[in-house]
């Protein structure tokens, strides 16, 4: 979908756990990250669906049924029950409140968002979106974590204070997130039930040896008193909020994030809140046979839709909507052809959802190109870093410098105009077209590239096979808006799909290339 927006220019510790509600508690530095943070009340919730999620089941590409059909003959959804976004593209039809969402302007979608060498499996790619890491790297800290870390090194000594009475950020469930991952303690803490918050035993004080144990024991004493302090101040906030919408009962989506929006009611000052739902690892059984709008997807669907829709109508009735914004992501999206249990495997890139009153109602990139001929690995190419909707929240929602998101994430980070900024001003951001030619095809040496831009930026053109390997970088420079031609020696590569990825300044084109 193309339309104009206006966009804002723009001491280490030993990690002990604790409890609340029988859960899993750690210390919570603040960083550089949310140097901001206090200056303003903006808070990011993030809705993890955990398992790889069919991005191709949920963000449908309308004007690709033909290619849909044909390679996913048992599980593609009738293209009359599909539920219409634009003229081409369109949701699932289970997702009925999310379609609601994106008539009200409170829903912006990113088409194929992803990493360059994507891994399908899914401890690595998790480990991978919450560090922000590359894929050729392991980082141990999370991308929120390093920066939490940087401004509080002596916590948890010192904290809940008069400055930062809260914790920086809650996952609703019963593991912390490993977005928040610092050198040696996670900097969220889990809770199950907010009026349920049971006090940890302090223990009486009494010296402690001068030892490695003496350290531990003065650790685990500290984050005992501070489990406790974090206990009431949630305890308080809950029973000071409410919530003006019922949420349904039996979607545990919708449960959490009913607390979520609970605690923001009641005052908590959290900047961070991280929800889950699970089961979409559909390899086998994702639809009904003969009946492909249901299934576990379509139940997995109609959950998100559901509770994405009570929690922004709560957001909205409280007049709290311009304070939140909220992403979903998955480790990696679903291949491109169905198999024969009527289900999908491990693929490469797939659609993000961001919600709420501040964020660009924009569907951000082209509908995947679907060819009828898709191999059986073949997954839907990236369009879009992860790391740069990442790097884009924190520059326009928490007011980050640039320089320090390149340092925290990647150096060739691009920023994305996925948010509007609701209280500053703000500015006209001129959409970059680009025209993408690519030929022959199939192609058995050498590839032609034409393309044009009607601006002067920084590009960069590759090639990435069928399973989301970056295999050729053939330029990545500053070029002046006007015609180019590029040819690409094609000839080492071995037969197989490719496709070639342009990319221009935050804009970028994809075209799928076969090679004999």
């Amino acid at each position: 979908m193309k339309r104009r927006k206006f966009i804002k220019s723009t001491g280490t510790a030993l990690a002990v756990p604790m409890l609340l509600n029988g859960m899993k508690v750690k210390g919570m530095p603040k960083s550089s990250l949310f140097s901001n943070m206090d200056e303003t009340d903006k808070i990011l919730v993030l809705v993890r669906l955990n398992g790889g999620n069919d991005g191709l089941n949920m963000i449908i590409p309308r004007d690709q049924y033909a290619g849909l059909t044909a390679v996913r003959p048992n599980i593609i959804i009738p293209e009359s029950d599909v539920l219409s976004l634009t003229d081409t593209v369109g949701l699932h039809p289970a997702m009925t409140s999310l379609q609601n969402i994106y008539n009200e302007g409170l829903l912006g979608i990113i088409q194929a968002a992803g990493y360059p060498d994507q891994n399908r499996s899914h401890f690595r790619s998790t480990d991978i979106w919450t560090s922000g890491s590359p894929s050729s790297e392991y980082w141990t800290t999370g991308w929120l974590g390093r920066h939490f870390e940087a401004d509080n090194p002596d916590f948890p000594v010192g904290y809940p204070n008069e400055e930062h009475p809260d914790p920086f950020a809650i996952t609703i469930g019963k593991t912390v997130s490993e977005t928040c991952q610092g050198t040696s303690a996670n900097f969220s803490m889990t809770l199950t039930d907010p009026f349920t918050l049971m006090p940890l035993t302090e223990g009486a004080e009494s010296e402690l040896p001068d030892n490695y144990y003496g350290q531990e024991l003065a650790f685990l004493r500290t984050a005992v008193r501070q489990a406790n302090a974090y206990g009431e101040t949630i305890t308080t906030a809950a029973e000071l909020g409410s919530n003006a919408v019922d949420y349904p009962e039996d979607n545990e989506l919708a449960q959490a994030l009913k607390t979520v929006a609970l605690l923001i009611a009641g005052g908590l000052q959290t900047k961070v809140y991280i929800v889950t739902l699970g089961g979409f690892d559909t390899h086998a059984n994702q639809v009904v046979g003969g009946e492909t709008t249901t299934g576990n997807h379509a139940g997995l669907m109609k959950t998100l839709s559901d509770a994405i829709g009570a929690f922004q109508a709560d957001l909205n009735a409280l007049t709290l909507d311009e304070r939140v914004i909220g992403m979903t992501w998955s480790e990696f999206g679903r291949r491109i052809r169905s198999n024969e249990s009527l289900g999908t495997d491990h693929g490469t890139a797939g659609p993000l959802l961001l919600f709420g009153s501040c964020v660009a109602p924009l569907i951000h990139g082209d509908n995947p190109e679907i060819s009828p001929d898709a191999t059986a690995g073949e997954g839907v190419p990236m369009q879009y870093d992860f790391r740069d909707v990442y790097g884009s929240i924190l520059q326009d929602w928490f007011l980050l410098e640039e320089s320090k998101i390149r340092t925290l994430l990647y150096e060739d980070y691009t920023h994305l105009p996925i948010l509007l900024n609701c209280t500053v001003d703000t500015k006209e951001v001129e959409e970059v077209n680009i025209l993408m030619n690519t030929y022959p095809n199939p192609v058995s040496n050498t590839l032609h590239v034409d393309f044009e831009t009607d601006t002067t930026d920084w590009i960069k053109l590759s090639v990435y096979d069928a399973i989301g390997s970056e295999v050729k970088v053939v330029f990545s420079k500053k070029l002046s808006k006007g015609s180019h031609q590029v040819q690409i020696n094609m000839y080492d590569l071995p037969a197989g799909s490719y496709y070639c990825r342009l990319q221009v300044g935050a804009a970028q084109k994809t075209k799928r290339v076969v090679k004999m």
